[in-house]
């Protein structure tokens, strides 16, 4: 059956130059020139505020279940008092604004109004506050931003990590402790000279973000973000995704803004492309996603952002519901996934679904980068049929493929890379090569060697990749994505084992609804460990993996084993992020006697294939 036709969208032309580099690689690079982007984060608003004052920017959900709706021009002057407010207290550029809380109206000033005076913005993860047990993380992060103002939505809810960070100014959205101020308290200060001159020394050097990334091992890095990485990254986006200029972009998006892919790629976009965010205070986990349904049933968006993990918990929803489906379709004009590889049954589902609702595929984009890259240094702007293609170098980026063992590293170059990590010069000098590109320690390659247009896909992370005892080299990106494939739905995710051993196993976390619902009768009364392990959650695994393996008949992609784990991924111990995303090292070295039982067992939970 012939699939229908994409829904029709302006993107930049498919094409690439390429040229050798002097280690054996190649450098590749966009013929598009990148156009002059905006001097600052600053400018965008001030543009929308003035061309556009009604629309509405933002938006989050009242206590009465209602929108609570901010307009541009009522976000420059919330910006604008709160900068001052900012100035008159001592903040400057060597003592940040730490933000503990997720998603809000309140965060998102804040964080402008910082950036708009030359402080430096530093949002960070809720877990590291909420959910750590030791609070480490979080208590490393202060010590080494040595903010001048520590944020907190609510005093009460962050009391914990609050007394235990000390810090010598704390401002609360409600509830405040003795010795708080209530940001409420700062909107009515009246903007003066002191915040004109501020505003008018930002420039395009001046550090506008301090991002933690937690890395696979060790504690978390403070990646400084330039206001030129900000606006030249949103520029390429733009010059790549023309159709941004059609018509102002309307999201619904829970991505948190600790990390780059909610804040500087989604929230950002918003922002240059005079568009509209309702903030979704909903998450891909349990007791929560509900919250993000009922979003989307209220709020038709042109463009919808998530991980792979989020899609897989959409789909059913949207397969159950066709009155949701439709709302969901409307407007869209694309789906991005990034942050994970999107196993290809998700891909067909969706286009399926889109297909049910509209009669036309809506168009899958995806992009690479990180925290250091702002975050897109490649895109999609041409039409894919499958999951895994990364796409082209952004305009003004260039990509270096570096050969490292048997893999190629991309390398990027460009005015969205960072200069550097804060107060670390000994990371920063170890993560560029010596032509200057940032070292990303992922894998790619071009879909096509003879025609480099097509783009490239990512192929795995260096540091993941490791050899049996046979010599041969585990690829274990691609077969944790075929092994969650090959035994949908009972596996929410899984990391590969097998380094210097015989034969390959997984660590699988189980999702848990979906292992309830093979299991026939009642299973209110059951515990997660007999869940997993029933006999017909265990014999669906096993057959997964088999008929993978038929498929897959070599030493490097044959499962052998596996462990059903009842613990969840644990934050305080680096084995996930609040995005959902795995990190398999920190897995296999907090597992490490997991891994012992898998290879020297036959307990009810290790499946044998």
């Amino acid at each position: 059956m012939e699939k229908q036709s994409f829904i029709d969208l302006s993107f930049a032309p498919a094409r690439v130059d390429m040229r050798p580099s002097g280690d054996g690689g190649v450098i590749l690079s966009s013929p598009i020139p990148l156009d002059p982007p905006p001097e600052s984060v600053g400018a965008m608003l001030e543009q929308w505020a003035s061309m556009t004052p009604e629309r509405t920017f933002l938006a989050e959900r009242a206590p009465d279940g209602s929108w609570r709706e901010l307009t541009y021009a009522e976000a420059l002057r919330a910006v604008r008092s709160l900068g001052q407010a900012l100035l008159e207290r001592g903040l400057d550029a060597e003592h940040p604004v730490m933000l503990l809380s997720g998603n809000s109206i309140d965060n998102a000033l804040l964080q402008l109004a910082a950036m708009a005076v030359g402080v430096p913005a530093s949002p960070i993860s809720t877990a590291y506050s909420l959910i750590s047990q030791d609070l480490e993380k979080v208590r490393y992060i202060h010590d080494l931003l040595t903010p001048g103002l520590v944020y907190a939505s609510d005093g009460a809810v962050f009391d914990r990590a609050l007394t235990v960070l000390d810090p010598d100014r704390v401002v609360v959205g409600s509830n405040p402790r003795d010795g708080d101020e209530v940001l409420s308290e700062l909107l009515p200060t009246s903007p003066g000279s002191a915040l004109e001159e501020a505003a008018l020394a930002v420039g395009p050097d001046t550090v506008a973000k301090v991002l933690f990334t937690s890395g696979s091992t060790g504690m978390p890095k403070g990646v400084e973000n330039t206001q030129r990485m900000l606006c030249s990254n949103q520029q390429a986006i733009r010059q790549a995704w023309p159709f941004l200029e059609d018509r102002p972009p309307v999201i619904v998006d829970w991505l948190p803004w600790s990390h780059t892919f909610g804040a500087n790629h989604n929230f950002n976009m918003i922002l240059f492309n005079g568009g509209t965010l309702y903030i979704d205070g909903g998450k891909p986990a349990p007791g929560l996603f509900e919250t993000s349904i009922e979003n989307l049933r209220d709020v038709a968006a042109t463009m919808y952002f998530n991980v792979p993990a989020g899609y897989a918990l959409l789909i059913p929803y949207l397969q159950a519901d066709p009155e949701l489906r439709d709302r969901f379709f409307r407007d869209l004009d694309v789906l991005f996934y990034a942050a994970a590889a999107l196993p290809q049954t998700l891909w067909e589902a969706l286009e399926d679904l889109s297909i049910a609702a509209r009669g036309e595929r809506v168009r899958m984009l995806s992009a690479w980068g990180s925290t250091e890259t702002a975050p897109m240094a490649t895109t999609v702007h041409f039409t894919i049929e499958r999951a895994g293609v990364i796409g082209l170098p952004a305009p003004g980026t260039e990509i270096k493929l570096a050969p490292v063992g048997a893999k190629m590293e991309l390398r990027v170059k460009g005015p969205n890379v960072t200069p550097g990590y804060w107060r670390q010069p000994e990371l920063t000098e170890a993560a560029f090569d010596e032509d200057g590109f940032f070292k990303m320690g992922d894998a790619g390659k071009l879909v096509d060697a003879d025609d480099p247009a097509k783009g490239l896909v990512f192929d795995g992370r260096i540091a993941e990749n490791f050899k049996l005892s046979s010599g041969t080299w585990v690829h274990a990106g691609d077969l944790r994505v075929a092994a969650i494939v090959a035994c949908t739905p009972v596996i929410q995710d899984a990391v590969v084992t097998g380094h210097d051993r015989d034969e390959i196993g997984l660590l699988i976390f189980p999702n848990i609804a979906a292992c309830k619902n093979l299991i026939a009768g009642s299973t209110d009364t059951m515990d997660v460990d007999e869940i997993i392990t029933h006999p017909v959650v265990l014999e669906r695994i096993e057959a997964g993996l088999r008929g993978h393996n038929e498929q897959n008949a070599s030493g490097s992609r044959r499962v052998a084993r596996a462990l059903v784990l009842v613990d969840p991924p644990s934050i305080d111990a680096n084995e996930i992020t609040d995005k959902g995303y795995l990190n398999q090292r920190g897995v296999l070295d907090h597992r490490a006697d997991q891994v012992e039982r898998l290879y020297g067992d036959d307990g009810p939970d290790i499946v044998v294939v």
